[in-house]
């Protein structure tokens, strides 16, 4: 795990042009930026890992942007994802958006229009509660979306055929990192992650 106590931003493509260019973008910001050729690799960082800015290219062979983004956010749903496409298609922004992307970026990139959401974006992740930085643990993360669709414990222990109390602790390590209190509170709580540019 990278010991710093910087910010730190996933970028995701599978051709170096991007990586280079987000580098020398936010060159003089005090971030650690991680770069990823492939999907797969970076999911399985942020599963054990903690990431503030996850930068997805939309045009990717072996995995593209959309499916990378529901993945991440299944994992992590609060994290915030910003989209990056050489391609001005109207419906793909509004999907990826209600997939949960937080901004929808064209190529190339425009220095100052990029800055200003990376910053604002780091800043929405800087201001989250101390609890909710803390990683779910992988079987959290698969009980998280379970919780947050409404089913029981008594549900979600059928579903993983593991035992009801075993869920329930579960859950309440999942109330705890998150700092919430009930279920009500947590969707609360994702939903106001979530929120994306549509509604500034």
């Amino acid at each position: 795990m990278v010991a710093t106590n910087r910010q730190i931003i996933c970028v995701v493509d599978d051709e170096v042009s991007i990586h280079k260019t987000v580098t020398r973008l936010l060159k003089g910001l005090d971030v650690h930026i991680i770069s990823f050729v492939s999907a797969k690799e970076c999911l399985k960082y942020l599963s054990r890992h903690q990431c503030h800015l996850l930068i997805v290219r939309l045009k990717m062979t072996e995995m593209d942007g959309m499916e990378l983004l529901k993945q991440a956010k299944d994992m992590a749903p609060w994290l915030s994802v910003m989209m990056v496409t050489g391609f001005g298609d109207v419906p793909l922004a509004v999907q990826a958006l209600k997939l949960g992307a937080c901004d929808f970026i064209e190529k190339p990139l425009e220095r100052n229009v990029f800055l200003a959401s990376v910053k604002r974006l780091l800043e929405k992740s800087k201001n989250m509660d101390e609890p909710i930085g803390q990683t779910l643990t992988k079987t959290e993360m698969h009980i998280l979306p379970l919780i947050l669709s409404g089913q029981s414990s008594q549900g979600i222990a059928d579903q993983l055929f593991r035992s009801v109390r075993t869920i329930e602790l579960h859950r309440q390590h999942i109330m705890r990192k998150m700092g919430v209190k009930n279920v009500v509170e947590l969707v609360q709580c994702i939903h106001d992650m979530s929120l994306n540019t549509m509604d500034h």
